[in-house]
Formats: structure tokens, C-alpha cells, sequence
């Protein structure tokens, strides 16, 4: 049986700042900026940590102090790129044996500003229920309301 791999989600954004400081609030920072109803914590979200490095983790922390996994770093090439692993199944539950891509580049253009250019591949890996799934990544609470609180956490640093 051939399955229909669904087109990976891709957004873009312009944030006004270097690479480095771009890629530093993406990736350090992700507990400041990353929307706290998007938690798999019982006690909600008090952080997200992703280990910068290939191979290290990328979780989220509780208020109770819980974590969370929700993947781990493929690759890491500051301030390039980092590319991770997202193991969270079509229901968000994390799943070791299941995994998407998230690659992120920061491109410098000009002196005073990067392009963020997000791409989360590999949704087919959802089966049946991938064009449901691409759908919410697709969406304002998905990736593109992730990018625009990023991208406002970047303007206010």
C-alpha cells in the first residue's frame, strides 16, 4: 500500500535581530515564548528546555517540576540551523518509536535582520490521520501562532 506523504508545514518569518540572538530566543529561549496552553504537563507549563546539542533532549518542565519529553536534537548548527526530532503522536502524547522532523534556519538579511524559516516534515508519519494533523500544525495554534509569539519575544529582548 503507497501512502501520500501530506507537503511538510513551512512558515516564514522576518524578526528584526542577528542570527545569533535569533537563534538564541529560538532555541534557549523557548521557555519564555512558547504558548503555555501547548502543555503536556498535569500542573501546566512552567518551561521548555531543549539540550543544544545532538542527541540532547528537548522536554518541557511542569510548575510541579514534572517533565515532559516531547523529542530530542538531531542536529544543531548554531546559528545556522537545529533540526529535532518531534515524538509527539497525532494524540501529543510522546512516543519514543515515533518521530517527525522540525527544522529551523536563520538567514541573515541585511545588518539588522534574519528570516526564521520553520519547516516540520515527515507527516505522514501520522498514517490516516496525517492531513488531520498537518492541519493543526498548519494553523494560528499551531506553528504560525508559535512563530508570531516568537517573533514578538524577539522584538521585545
Amino acid at each position: 500500500m503507497h501512502r501520500i506523504e501530506p507537503v511538510p508545514v513551512r512558515k516564514s518569518i522576518a524578526v528584526r535581530t542577528s542570527p545569533q540572538k535569533a537563534f538564541e530566543v529560538f532555541v534557549n529561549g523557548m521557555g519564555d515564548w512558547w504558548i503555555k496552553e501547548h502543555s503536556l504537563t498535569e500542573s501546566g507549563q512552567r518551561t521548555v528546555i531543549i539540550e543544544a546539542r545532538a542527541g540532547g533532549r528537548w522536554y518541557e518542565v511542569g510548575n510541579a517540576g514534572e517533565e515532559r519529553e516531547w523529542g530530542r536534537v538531531i542536529a544543531c548548527d548554531p546559528p545556522h540551523r537545529i533540526l529535532l526530532a518531534w515524538q509527539l503522536n497525532a494524540d501529543f502524547d510522546f512516543d519514543p518509536t515515533f518521530q517527525t522532523e522540525v527544522e529551523v534556519w536563520f538567514e541573515a538579511k541585511g545588518e539588522s535582520e534574519t528570516i526564521v524559516t520553520l519547516e516540520h516534515r515527515d507527516l505522514g508519519n501520522y498514517g490516516v490521520r496525517a492531513e488531520d494533523l498537518r492541519g493543526v500544525l498548519d494553523s494560528e495554534k499551531g506553528w504560525g501562532g508559535l512563530l508570531a509569539s516568537y517573533a514578538a519575544k524577539v522584538s521585545a529582548n
